[in-house]
């Protein structure tokens, strides 16, 4: 073993476990490297075993799971390592002229290095065949997943996480989108702000003349000047009632702004969340986002109606105030804000550990509310497996980390802000030592002095007040990136700009190499299928065949990785959502109802329906008879997600609310999988009624209930395999007749299982 080997062996170590090098050093000829290695988790038949690929600079070696033999196959030109993955899993074949050599199969974990072992190979068989070395540049690659990266390129695009950026206070900035409406209203509130401001100023500055003029010549033996007095509390008087008139108007118009500020707020976020795609829902908690748009909403609306008032209020009390010190005694000024600039430094030291800390605040206590929403829709399961303690333990953790966090911000906020009071006393402190210095070298006059005092009395205790509005500010800054997230979000299906019209929509579906991904997942792929306006289409196929996957995308819940699919020869993302969506009628197996009404949910596609509408679905449907047996008939209230109703009924209420909006295209995803023989019968003759003149998609394990397809369409990992009627299908014994057999043999089991227990 020569110590190029060793060394190209070392740096494939990251790939793979340490127990296969010894094994692959073994295996290896003089002058052959090690390029790029692999380790399989999967044998033939899906269990978990393990095995090792490794491409070489000669040839392509290979210990099968469970196997102890080695394989190896020297490169040639015909030579070819495929990658596929479905459905969980990944496949690696070598294929060569005579058709395919070896496969392997690993679990979706190994799929990056697995993409990295195929662009290795393809390189050292090209370079074997042209007889061309390859050059190599490893210091360019993704050091977790070795990928290839651009020469200028620092991020592996492919398993770059999104790093956690904690909340600046210039998030707050952006909601003046929000604000720009009322404009003229915040303008007219910092005005009285500012009046406000200018009157609470009024009354320190009167106590110079009523030290200097009346009190102390008052007490040398002067008589008190009742004129001279009256005037200075007439001022008095006058600055406090001008204080509460300015300030009861200035907190009532920027309350009111403010308010609106966060009900728009709330409504953009909701409507945007809205309009979002399945996959962002697909990878958020429910709990979480109820917590982004109702407590961090209101937490924002909380902070601009009080507390950013008073932050403002206290900057203009702050800048007034140091303007009047310094006109009335420049030296005396500089040491009454002495201690000013470490309040600020200490301010600044403590905002960002606030910001990080309150942030985190937010996503523990998403984790409370998560354990709260999952909880409390699925308390049937939870009572029905008996595992009350186990959830209750849940919120109980989840609770103690909400405290836990807490507590250790508290700690540093428990420091915080006694310090700041105690550097304001400080400050305090030194205007009584150099103001009374002041006034024995005559200097100043009592009056000066106690007119320093209230105005810094006022400075320090507005200082003391914006230090304690840091924790709100950063609160409200770690609210505002939260619902900025959910807004700052795009769409993975995005209406077109100029979206296309359709005078009249017939429902012919065309799709065109449809192919779609799970992030590194193939599910669908080369799919091709014209339905005919009005033709109803069955779709069949083990699960995990791509079959609702294929129906998502027809509805647009999610957009096609490749191909295109067609709506009357028009691309559908060229359509707008809503109006494509409209002429979609669908029926899922598990039926979500709203509360409320009967006759809500069967109008919930039509709200403008009349009773007369909602009546004749229901009877199309079949359901008519159980809503008129219910207590208050249509006007029945639904509980939440349809309790109080079988699983039957909903179904019905279902098939109703789709025959009600009238739609062109009707999906039918295992309309009938949840419920008995006898309901499915009823259910069953709903649908006739609904499928009558609709191009129609169903999806259902039980092949009975598509026997008045027109057409059935077999799914095999994600492709088409077979297409025709059920007797063609069945002549040809291929998937859709061993489906049939299997499904047969299923039944055949069951009823014997039923004999021998009768």
């Amino acid at each position: 073993m020569t110590s190029q080997q060793l060394s190209t062996i070392s740096s494939v170590g990251g790939e793979l476990p340490d127990r296969w090098r010894s094994d692959i050093q073994a295996q290896l000829s003089q002058g052959e490297n090690v390029v790029s290695a692999l380790e399989v988790d999967l044998d033939q038949q899906l269990r978990f075993a393990k095995g090792v690929v490794v491409i070489t600079n000669t040839r392509l070696l290979a210990r099968a799971p469970g196997q102890e033999q080695w394989q190896a196959w020297p490169f040639s030109f015909d030579l070819s390592l495929e990658h596929h993955d479905h459905a969980g899993v990944g496949h690696l074949e070598l294929v060569s002229a005579r058709g395919r050599l070896a496969a392997w199969r690993f679990t979706l974990g190994q799929n990056l290095q697995a993409i990295r072992l195929v662009e290795h190979f393809a390189a050292q068989r090209d370079s074997h065949s042209s007889g061309e070395p390859v050059i190599s540049d490893d210091t360019n690659v993704c050091p977790s997943c070795k990928a290839p990266l651009e020469p200028d390129q620092e991020e592996c695009p492919v398993c770059t996480k999104v790093v956690y950026t904690p909340p600046s206070t210039w998030t707050l900035f952006r909601l003046w989108r929000f604000a720009r409406p009322y404009k003229l209203q915040l303008g007219l509130g910092f005005l009285l702000m500012l009046l406000s401001t200018g009157a609470h100023m009024i009354p320190p500055y009167l106590t110079i003349p009523l030290m200097d003029k009346v009190l102390i010549p008052y007490q040398n033996g002067t008589p008190v000047d009742s004129s001279l007095v009256a005037l200075y509390m007439s001022g008095l008087v006058g600055a406090a009632v001008l204080a509460w008139i300015f300030g009861w108007a200035k907190t009532y118009v920027l309350a009111l702004v403010s308010e609106r500020i966060g009900a728009d707020l709330r409504t953009e976020t909701y409507d945007h969340l809205l309009r979002l795609s399945l996959e962002y829902f697909g990878g958020k908690r429910t709990g979480d986002l109820m917590s982004r748009i109702g407590s961090e909403s209101d937490r924002i609306c909380v902070f601009l109606s009080l507390h950013l008032l008073d932050f403002a209020s206290d900057c203009l009390m702050i800048i007034m105030t140091g303007v009047i010190l310094f006109s009335i005694d420049p030296y005396l000024a500089i040491f009454a804000l002495a201690p000013l600039p470490f309040i600020a430094w200490l301010i600044h030291l403590v905002r960002d550990r606030l910001r990080t800390g309150f942030e985190k605040i937010d996503r523990v206590w998403g984790e409370v509310t998560n354990v709260l929403a999952d909880t409390i829709p699925g308390i049937r399961v939870v009572k029905a497996f008996a595992q009350e303690t186990r959830e209750a333990a849940r919120f109980r953790t989840a609770n103690k980390h909400n405290l836990a966090v807490n507590d250790k911000l508290n700690k540093i906020w428990s420091l915080f802000s006694p310090t700041v009071s105690f550097l304001t006393e400080l400050g305090l402190l030194v205007i009584w030592v150099f103001g009374i210095y002041q006034v024995s070298k005559g200097n100043i006059t009592v009056g000066v002095l106690s007119a320093f005092i209230a105005y810094s009395s006022r400075f320090y205790g507005r200082l003391d007040s914006m230090s304690r509005i840091v924790s709100v500010t950063q609160k409200s800054a770690s609210a505002a990136k939260r619902i900025f997230d959910i807004l700052d979000h795009v769409s993975s299906v995005p209406d077109p700009v100029n979206p296309v019209k359709l005078a009249k929509v017939e429902g012919n579906i065309t799709l065109r190499d449809v192919g779609f991904r799970y992030g590194n997942r193939a599910v669908n792929r080369g799919i091709n299928l014209d339905i005919k306006a009005g033709e109803m289409v069955g779709l069949v196929g083990h699960s995990g065949s791509g079959k609702s996957t294929l129906v998502n995308l027809i509805c647009r819940f999610y957009d096609v990785a490749e191909g295109a699919i067609m709506l009357d020869g028009v691309d559908i993302r060229s359509l707008a959502i809503s109006d494509y969506r409209r002429q979609i009628g669908l029926v899922l197996q598990e039926p979500f109802l709203f509360f409320g009404t009967i006759a809500e949910n069967l109008a919930y596609g039509k709200p403008d329906a009349t009773r007369a509408e909602i009546m004749a679905a229901a009877r199309a449907a079949h359901a008519h008879e159980f809503i008129l047996r219910l207590p208050q008939g249509y006007d029945s209230m639904v509980g939440e997600r349809g309790q109080g109703l079988s699983g039957g009924e909903r179904q019905r209420i279902s098939i109703a609310r789709a025959l009600l909006i009238d739609p062109k295209i009707l999906i039918l995803d295992e309309a009938t999988a949840s419920v008995d023989s006898e309901t499915e019968k009823e259910i069953q003759r709903a649908l006739e009624n609904l499928v009558k003149g609709r191009t129609t998609i169903a999806i259902a394990h039980r092949l009975s209930t598509l026997a008045k397809a027109d057409r059935l369409v077999v799914m095999d990992r994600g492709v088409v395999v077979e297409e025709g009627a059920h007797d063609e299908l069945m002549a040809k014994e291929g998937a859709y007749y061993r489906l049939v057999q299997a499904q047969a043999r299923n039944v055949d089991t069951d009823l014997d299982d039923r004999g021998s227990k009768d």
